[in-house]
Protein backbone atom coordinates (compact mmCIF):
# COMPACT_ATOMS: atom_id res chain seq x y z
CA UNK A 1 0.00 0.00 0.00
CA UNK A 2 1.26 3.46 -0.87
CA UNK A 3 2.03 5.59 2.19
CA UNK A 4 -0.11 8.74 2.13
CA UNK A 5 1.45 12.16 2.34
CA UNK A 6 0.35 14.48 5.14
CA UNK A 7 -0.93 17.88 4.05
CA UNK A 8 -1.10 20.57 6.73
CA UNK A 9 -3.94 23.05 6.33
CA UNK A 10 -3.37 26.01 8.66
CA UNK A 11 -6.08 28.44 9.57
CA UNK A 12 -6.42 32.18 9.25
CA UNK A 13 -3.04 33.97 9.51
CA UNK A 14 -1.14 30.66 9.07
CA UNK A 15 0.52 28.64 11.85
CA UNK A 16 3.35 30.35 13.72
CA UNK A 17 6.71 28.59 14.37
CA UNK A 18 5.59 27.32 17.82
CA UNK A 19 2.34 25.86 16.49
CA UNK A 20 2.13 22.06 16.49
CA UNK A 21 1.54 22.11 12.70
CA UNK A 22 4.83 23.95 12.15
CA UNK A 23 6.57 21.52 14.50
CA UNK A 24 5.10 18.54 12.60
CA UNK A 25 6.33 20.04 9.35
CA UNK A 26 9.87 20.24 10.78
CA UNK A 27 9.79 16.89 12.62
CA UNK A 28 7.94 14.69 10.16
CA UNK A 29 8.34 16.40 6.80
CA UNK A 30 4.62 17.07 6.42
CA UNK A 31 3.70 19.47 3.61
CA UNK A 32 2.07 22.79 4.45
CA UNK A 33 -0.44 23.95 1.85
CA UNK A 34 0.60 27.55 1.35
CA UNK A 35 -2.11 30.07 0.54
CA UNK A 36 -1.67 33.29 -1.44
CA UNK A 37 -3.45 35.41 1.18
CA UNK A 38 -3.39 34.51 4.87
CA UNK A 39 -4.82 37.90 5.94
CA UNK A 40 -8.00 37.96 3.83
CA UNK A 41 -8.68 34.28 3.08
CA UNK A 42 -11.10 33.77 0.20
CA UNK A 43 -12.87 30.43 0.41
CA UNK A 44 -12.82 29.77 -3.34
CA UNK A 45 -9.12 30.62 -3.63
CA UNK A 46 -8.21 28.34 -0.73
CA UNK A 47 -10.33 25.51 -2.19
CA UNK A 48 -8.65 25.88 -5.60
CA UNK A 49 -5.21 25.81 -3.97
CA UNK A 50 -5.99 22.60 -2.07
CA UNK A 51 -7.25 20.99 -5.29
CA UNK A 52 -4.05 22.08 -7.05
CA UNK A 53 -1.76 20.64 -4.37
CA UNK A 54 -3.65 17.34 -4.27
CA UNK A 55 -3.24 16.94 -8.03
CA UNK A 56 0.51 17.63 -7.98
CA UNK A 57 1.25 14.19 -6.53
CA UNK A 58 -0.44 10.89 -7.31
CA UNK A 59 -0.09 9.63 -3.73
CA UNK A 60 -3.17 9.72 -1.52
CA UNK A 61 -3.23 12.31 1.25
CA UNK A 62 -4.18 12.71 4.87
CA UNK A 63 -5.41 16.23 5.62
CA UNK A 64 -4.43 17.80 8.94
CA UNK A 65 -6.50 20.93 9.36
CA UNK A 66 -6.44 23.52 12.10
CA UNK A 67 -9.08 26.19 12.65
CA UNK A 68 -10.16 27.73 9.32
CA UNK A 69 -8.40 24.80 7.64
CA UNK A 70 -11.28 22.65 8.95
CA UNK A 71 -13.78 24.86 7.15
CA UNK A 72 -11.57 24.57 4.06
CA UNK A 73 -11.83 20.77 4.17
CA UNK A 74 -15.62 20.87 4.48
CA UNK A 75 -16.04 23.44 1.71
CA UNK A 76 -13.55 21.75 -0.61
CA UNK A 77 -15.05 18.28 -0.09
CA UNK A 78 -18.52 19.59 -0.94
CA UNK A 79 -17.35 20.79 -4.37
CA UNK A 80 -14.22 18.97 -5.50
CA UNK A 81 -14.11 16.09 -7.95
CA UNK A 82 -10.84 14.91 -6.36
CA UNK A 83 -12.03 13.77 -2.93
CA UNK A 84 -10.95 10.18 -3.68
CA UNK A 85 -7.34 11.39 -3.29
CA UNK A 86 -7.95 11.91 0.44
CA UNK A 87 -7.76 8.97 2.85
CA UNK A 88 -8.87 10.92 5.91
CA UNK A 89 -8.90 14.24 7.73
CA UNK A 90 -7.88 15.31 11.21
CA UNK A 91 -9.97 18.42 11.94
CA UNK A 92 -8.59 20.35 14.91
CA UNK A 93 -10.45 23.27 16.52
CA UNK A 94 -13.02 24.02 13.81
CA UNK A 95 -14.09 27.66 14.22
CA UNK A 96 -17.67 28.86 14.17
CA UNK A 97 -17.53 31.36 11.30
CA UNK A 98 -21.25 32.05 11.68
CA UNK A 99 -20.82 33.79 15.05
CA UNK A 100 -21.72 37.45 15.31
CA UNK A 101 -18.19 38.37 16.44
CA UNK A 102 -16.48 36.73 13.44
CA UNK A 103 -13.91 39.16 11.98
CA UNK A 104 -14.94 40.69 8.64
CA UNK A 105 -11.99 38.95 6.93
CA UNK A 106 -13.80 35.65 7.48
CA UNK A 107 -17.35 36.59 6.45
CA UNK A 108 -16.96 34.87 3.07
CA UNK A 109 -16.66 31.57 4.99
CA UNK A 110 -20.37 31.78 5.75
CA UNK A 111 -22.43 29.71 5.70
CA UNK A 112 -20.49 26.78 7.08
CA UNK A 113 -20.59 23.88 4.62
CA UNK A 114 -22.09 20.88 6.39
CA UNK A 115 -22.37 17.93 3.95
CA UNK A 116 -21.04 14.61 5.18
CA UNK A 117 -17.38 14.19 4.29
CA UNK A 118 -16.66 11.41 1.77
CA UNK A 119 -13.68 10.12 3.78
CA UNK A 120 -13.02 9.23 7.44
CA UNK A 121 -12.54 12.21 9.71
CA UNK A 122 -11.79 12.92 13.35
CA UNK A 123 -12.76 16.30 14.81
CA UNK A 124 -10.89 17.49 17.90
CA UNK A 125 -12.77 20.14 19.87
CA UNK A 126 -11.71 22.05 22.98
CA UNK A 127 -14.21 22.82 25.74
CA UNK A 128 -12.97 26.41 26.03
CA UNK A 129 -12.13 27.35 22.43
CA UNK A 130 -12.64 31.13 22.15
CA UNK A 131 -13.70 30.74 18.51
CA UNK A 132 -16.24 27.93 18.86
CA UNK A 133 -18.58 26.75 21.59
CA UNK A 134 -18.14 23.01 22.21
CA UNK A 135 -21.77 22.35 21.21
CA UNK A 136 -21.22 24.02 17.84
CA UNK A 137 -18.00 22.06 17.31
CA UNK A 138 -19.84 18.84 18.15
CA UNK A 139 -22.63 19.72 15.71
CA UNK A 140 -20.16 20.42 12.89
CA UNK A 141 -18.46 17.07 13.57
CA UNK A 142 -21.82 15.30 13.47
CA UNK A 143 -22.84 17.03 10.24
CA UNK A 144 -19.51 16.12 8.63
CA UNK A 145 -19.79 12.50 9.80
CA UNK A 146 -16.59 12.91 11.79
CA UNK A 147 -15.76 11.08 14.98
CA UNK A 148 -15.71 13.63 17.81
CA UNK A 149 -13.00 13.91 20.44
CA UNK A 150 -13.64 16.47 23.18
CA UNK A 151 -10.17 17.41 24.34
CA UNK A 152 -11.04 19.35 27.48
CA UNK A 153 -9.83 22.90 28.19
CA UNK A 154 -7.13 23.48 25.56
CA UNK A 155 -8.14 26.85 24.16
CA UNK A 156 -7.87 27.02 20.38
CA UNK A 157 -5.47 24.03 20.32
CA UNK A 158 -2.69 26.23 18.95
CA UNK A 159 0.72 27.48 20.12
CA UNK A 160 -0.93 29.42 22.97
CA UNK A 161 -2.24 26.08 24.26
CA UNK A 162 1.33 24.97 25.06
CA UNK A 163 1.08 21.62 23.28
CA UNK A 164 4.63 21.64 21.93
CA UNK A 165 5.05 18.84 19.38
CA UNK A 166 1.62 17.50 20.41
CA UNK A 167 2.46 13.78 20.28
CA UNK A 168 -1.12 12.96 21.31
CA UNK A 169 -2.32 14.65 18.12
CA UNK A 170 0.18 12.67 16.06
CA UNK A 171 -1.16 9.47 17.65
CA UNK A 172 -4.67 10.55 16.61
CA UNK A 173 -3.42 11.01 13.04
CA UNK A 174 -1.86 7.53 13.09
CA UNK A 175 -5.12 6.09 14.41
CA UNK A 176 -7.04 7.85 11.65
CA UNK A 177 -4.59 6.52 9.06
CA UNK A 178 -5.06 2.97 10.35
CA UNK A 179 -8.85 3.37 10.25
CA UNK A 180 -8.74 4.73 6.72
CA UNK A 181 -6.51 1.87 5.55
CA UNK A 182 -8.81 -0.79 7.03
Amino acid sequence: MIEPRVLLLPGWLNSDPDHWQSRWEALHGDQRVEQADWQWPRRGDWMARLDEVLQQDARPALLVAHSLGCQLVASWAAHSQHTARVRGALLVAPPDTEREDTPPQLHNWRPIRRPRLPFPALAVVSSDDPFCAPERGAQMAADWGAELLMLGACGHINSASGLGDWPEGRALLQRLQATAAA
